[in-house]
């Protein structure tokens, strides 16, 4: 557990809420009261500071091709050392890491089950490896903020390449505190719809949106996009995401990722692979490399 960066202080009238704080890390901009955690799961209010509780806690490891992050563009072929945590700040309704991301509460995960790692152990674990560098993933990393701005300078000081797998909900400040430390970021668009935000992933858009052209005009940049049956599978809605990253720039890769059920939507059938095919066409009128995934 370490204190957190970007929070502060909410006054109130009352004398027994004067340990309110306010997160400012994600647009979210999380009210904590005193003794409670944040909506990602990952901060708490502890006296009227705030703490991240996965400071170090490291609870998945693996080494995987570079193609999985997915990143076809950037050292193909590769391999490189994955690591994740708990904690999200969306809730989407058919996340594929929901059992380590939400299921076990936080203070299970921080007192029994981890130890904690620290930012040279951890760099140390990765020059062990054939990596090309380290890979923040399988949670939302931006909500593992402490820790990943720590381990970031000493992966550069070893020629290691960083990456982020990230849902770019993440406030302009931090994200610049750590942007000139990354080599590579895969940014998810779950969809092109403010509704499907709210209501199935409990987010906004334009923060995400935000985080692409600032970050593609920095650091090498994917995108992937989930395609559900019925909700984000509609030619418009492709035609306009397409022409809205080709504007930013024409040559960033979008993945056009099949959806198999899990969470909240194990009702759902999974997405066609001729739905799929069918998507990319219509993508590749605007970008220059779109690849299908998960079919």
């Amino acid at each position: 557990m370490k204190e957190a960066e970007f929070w502060k202080k909410e006054s109130s009238v009352l004398k027994n809420e004067d340990n309110k704080i306010r997160c400012l890390l994600c647009p979210h901009r999380c009210l904590i009261k005193d003794g409670r955690l944040s909506r990602c799961l990952s901060r708490k209010n502890i006296d009227g500071k705030l703490y991240a509780l996965n400071y170090g806690k490291v609870l998945g490891a693996a080494l995987d091709p570079i193609e999985k992050k997915p990143l076809y563009r950037f050292y193909p072929s590769s391999y490189i050392f994955s690591v994740g945590t708990f904690g999200c700040n969306f809730d989407c309704r058919f996340c594929q890491n929901h059992s380590l991301v939400h299921s076990v509460p936080p203070e299970e995960k921080t007192e029994k089950n981890t130890d904690t790692v620290s930012p040279e152990e951890l760099i140390r674990a990765v020059l062990k490896t054939p990596s090309i560098g380290i890979a923040f993933t399988y949670n939302e990393p931006t909500v593992w903020y402490e820790y990943v701005k720590d381990v970031l300078p000493i992966a550069k000081e070893k020629d290691l390449k960083t990456v982020l797998v990230t849902n770019g909900f993440i406030e302009e400040e931090p994200l610049n505190g750590i942007l000139p430390m990354v080599d590579a970021m895969n940014i998810d668009l779950k969809s092109f719809s403010p509704q499907f935000y709210t209501e199935i992933c409990k987010g906004k858009i334009k923060p995400v949106i935000k985080t692409i052209r600032s970050a593609a005009s920095k650091v090498h940049v994917e995108v992937t996009c989930l395609v559900l049956e019925g909700f984000t599978s509609g030619d418009d809605e492709m035609e306009a995401l397409s022409q809205m990253l080709s504007k930013i720039r024409p040559d960033i890769p979008l993945h056009i990722s099949a959806f198999y059920p899990a969470y909240k939507m194990k009702d759902k059938r999974p997405t066609r692979p001729e739905t799929i095919r069918h998507l990319c066409k219509i993508a590749q009128r605007n970008l220059k490399y779109v690849y299908p995934g998960n079919i």
